[in-house]
């Protein structure tokens, strides 16, 4: 695997390093002692998909209040995302900032979100699906969220937002 630093202190973009034959192709998507050398969470409770009917369909931003704060590494295992990466640790050097990448299935990338960052995704086709591994039982007294449009962040989307829950269109503006 390679692990590509970002513009967000502790996040990362993950590319895996397939081995092709004839068959296809196979590759690593986790390592417990790779994740651990650079440094990162390694210890992985729960796996998550979401799936996405529409493109346009806008997931975020969501995070985790302490004491169930959360690492995510997520993938896109059909289809694209644009996917966003949002960093509301007070005392991180990159707070209030935002990284983005597209994840798409035929790349195979991910990204390593970790605890105090918000994530969101826009679908860039229909019939997405998006597989999480997090580092926390998901805990819905602490799912929390800030709002997808909040000009505090000025997060640039690159699509029309043509789907989106009541619950994210609704999140506060981060005061």
């Amino acid at each position: 695997m390679k692990f590509i630093d970002t513009k967000l202190h502790g996040v990362f973009e993950i590319h895996t390093a397939p081995t092709s034959d004839e068959r296809g192709l196979f590759a690593r998507t986790w390592c417990k002692k790779e994740f651990e050398s650079h440094g990162l969470e390694s210890v992985l409770v729960q796996c998550s998909i979401s799936f996405n009917k529409k493109k346009g369909t806008l997931r975020g931003m969501h995070y985790q209040a302490a004491p169930f704060e959360e690492t995510k590494l997520v993938r896109c295992t059909q289809g694209a995302i644009y996917d966003v990466v949002l960093d509301l640790r007070s005392e991180s050097p990159t707070f209030k900032q935002w990284f983005a990448v597209t994840l798409e299935a035929a790349r195979r990338n991910a990204v390593y979100v970790p605890k105090g960052c918000a994530h969101g995704f826009l679908t860039l086709a229909d019939d997405v699906e998006v597989f999480y591994q997090m580092t926390e039982f998901y805990n819905a007294a602490s799912s929390r969220g800030v709002r997808w449009n909040d000009p505090a962040f000025g997060i640039s989307w690159p699509g029309n937002i043509e789907v989106i829950s009541e619950r994210d269109r609704t999140y506060p503006d981060l005061l």
